[in-house]
């Protein structure tokens, strides 16, 4: 096992969890989904001496997207989202940013690919697109620590809804089932919603797949 470190803000109208990891000898850190106020979650970083290197996206949700633009341009850190994603996050009407009364769109400054490999501030990950939440939603898989970011595809013995724009439930199924459980039992999830969990319990526990 590696020295990641997982933390956690949970913030905005759907108390989204914003995480941000790190080694644990490094202040470097890459954040994921900021859900609102931007500059209330640099600041928050800033306090603790932490410098984001990148902004990583597991779908383009209204709450996973409103502290989007702030971030990126207190922190100066490009984001990253999945190729198959990058129309929502752009549109209100598909990002449903328009329906709830604050419209936003963002356009990610780089578009993994399904597969794809990165490291930022000396942390190597892997992208997992896993369609069904959305179309282009995905997760993000450290293998060395044997950590999940699922964004809003797999949560504690629930899976996300998928009646939203370019939703569906037999995709979201499938990716949990084919991209999500051939993981190592031990692996820990870190949902956009609610509580942490493991591969291993919800193979046994989510009524969902």
């Amino acid at each position: 096992m590696g020295n990641l470190k997982v933390e956690c803000l949970t913030l905005g109208v759907c108390q989204t969890n914003c995480y941000y990891i790190h080694r644990e000898d490094s202040r470097e850190v890459i954040f994921f989904d900021p859900a609102d106020k931007g500059s209330f979650l640099y600041e928050t970083l800033q306090e603790k001496e932490f410098q984001i290197k990148a902004i990583l996206l597991t779908h383009g949700h209204f709450d996973h997207i409103w502290g989007v633009e702030e971030l990126r341009e207190r922190s100066g850190a490009e984001v990253y989202a999945y190729e198959g994603e990058e129309k929502l996050c752009q549109d209100p009407a598909l990002n449903v940013s328009a329906a709830v009364g604050r419209s936003c769109g963002i356009t990610p400054d780089h578009l993994f690919r399904d597969g794809e490999e990165f490291e930022f501030a000396g942390i190597r990950g892997r992208v997992i697109a896993t369609p069904g939440h959305t179309g282009g939603s995905c997760c993000y898989y450290f293998e060395e620590d044997q950590i999940l970011i699922s964004g809003d595809t797999l949560f504690q013995e629930s899976v996300g809804r998928t009646d939203f724009p370019t939703g569906s439930m037999s995709a979201l199924v499938r990716s949990v089932k084919e991209k999500l459980f051939t993981l190592p039992d031990e692996t820990r999830v870190y949902p956009g919603h609610g509580m942490m969990t493991t591969i291993g319990y919800e193979k046994e526990n989510n009524a969902f797949v």
